[in-house]
């Protein structure tokens, strides 16, 4: 009589680890957990077992996601029909959640594979073994949940008491003995920080001058808006340990004066509208917009205080981007360049040639026109000029401005003829009337 022939089955071995811990070893319970499935593979050889090559591991991992590559890898090899029978140490190995659980298998029973477990026998294609895998799970799941309330209750308690939890730390401080302990080189950064916005009122400018300064977050990145007011709501600058929206007395020490993170705290509760216009108002930009240098970048309008003294200048982006030597003239005196801008703009009212092509262009328009008119409209702007509110002079500069190519030499100013044009109308159509 000749042996039935039986049907070779392909046994993939899935193992999982919830903490990094220990996987260094030489050997670790990953190593543990396969050396027992594949004995019992191998104690079924009679009825056609066989292992597969492929090893699906996942190390560090938490059993509460689906998110694992080793899981992926398995599921879509199940997809393709490349395994017969899923061998794991324990259930809880593949999934502590009975929701996740029951989606595996969905996948599984969809592509005729069966689900072992070496440690707690059944057999997922009978009503029984369900019943009993459905009731272990649902332990394994209360035990996740009961363990993650002793987590969080710990941890609250912890916070309570003022300790670091762990994380990263903020800027300004390293960890030492699970403890923050004072950086004093960031720490000065932070403090400056602090009082650099108590004084401009204003995070985008802030973090303009900070790119430009080279100071960076403690893992060498950048320091943008949303990061610097992450950085000023920050309590633990003031010595507090935050848990849940609530403030206990934490056990490192503050960087920061409670005075002065109060004056921070005022400012940012007011609107930012307010504060932007407050920002505008204060620091006037007459060449926002229209600036540009060598290389083509455009310059971006900057202050400084000092002394209770404003300081305006105007930036190169590419100095803000990269750095500090990034272009020939990365930074110049608003106050200078401005005065140089209005000058040429003093001396193009009184060239005939310019006052002639905005008559004919006023001409066209307006029909019975001057040219004296025309002169008469734009050189009664110079003695006026410094009467004007500083918005009504970025409007005039801005009509009148095409763009300004900042050079190691010298200006190149680029005239609209049209808001020449323009100009001359509105102050033709107010004859006697300065502003």
């Amino acid at each position: 009589m000749t042996k039935p022939i039986v049907r070779k089955l392909r046994c993939a071995v899935y193992t999982r680890k919830s903490s990094e811990e220990g996987l260094e070893q030489e050997f670790n319970s990953l190593h543990a957990q396969r050396e027992a499935c594949e004995a019992y593979i191998v104690s079924q050889r009679s009825e056609g077992w066989v292992l597969v090559r492929d090893q699906y591991d996942d190390g560090g991992i938490s059993g509460g996601t689906l998110d694992r590559p080793g899981l992926k890898r398995l599921l879509a090899d199940v997809e393709d029909g490349l395994v017969d029978v899923v061998v794991v140490y324990k259930i809880d190995r593949l999934s502590r959640s009975l929701m996740d659980f029951s989606k595996l298998v969905e996948v599984f029973d969809r592509n005729g594979v069966t689900f072992v477990s070496v440690t707690q026998s059944f057999n997922t294609t009978t009503s029984m073994g369900r019943l009993t895998l459905n009731i272990l799970l649902s332990f394994a799941q209360f035990e996740r949940e009961v363990t993650a309330e002793r987590i969080r209750d710990k941890v609250r308690a912890s916070r309570m008491k003022g300790m670091w939890m762990g994380g990263v730390p903020p800027l300004g401080y390293e960890v030492k003995n699970r403890k923050l302990i004072v950086k004093e080189a960031d720490a000065a950064n932070v403090r400056w920080i602090f009082a650099r916005f108590v004084e401009i009122g204003s995070g985008t400018e802030l973090a303009r001058e900070l790119t430009a300064r080279g100071v960076q977050t403690s893992r060498g990145n950048r320091i943008d808006k949303k990061y610097l007011y992450r950085l000023l709501n920050n309590r633990a600058y003031i010595g507090e340990a935050v848990h849940k929206g609530d403030s206990y007395p934490g056990e490192h020490d503050a960087i920061i004066d409670r005075a002065v993170w109060d004056k921070v705290h005022a400012i940012l509760t007011e609107s930012p509208r307010k504060r932007a216009a407050r920002t505008r108002a204060d620091t006037p930009a007459l060449l926002k917009g229209l600036l540009y240098g060598p290389d083509g970048a455009a310059f971006s309008p900057t202050h400084t205080r000092k002394g209770g003294k404003l300081y305006r200048y105007y930036v190169s982006q590419s100095v803000l981007k990269h750095g500090a030597g990034a272009c020939p003239v990365g930074r110049v005196p608003a106050g200078e360049i401005e005065a140089a801008v209005i000058d040429q703009l003093r001396v193009v009212f009184r060239q005939p040639e310019i006052i002639a092509g905005t008559w004919k262009a006023a001409r066209s328009q307006e029909g019975e026109i001057t040219e004296a008119d025309a002169r008469d409209a734009l050189t009664r702007l110079d003695p006026v000029w410094d009467e004007l509110f500083p918005a009504e002079q970025a409007r005039i500069v801005a009509l009148l401005v095409e763009r300004i190519d900042m050079g190691t030499d010298g200006l190149n100013v680029r005239l609209r003829m049209d808001g020449l044009t323009g100009l001359a109308q509105e102050m033709m159509a107010d004859l006697g009337t300065a502003a």
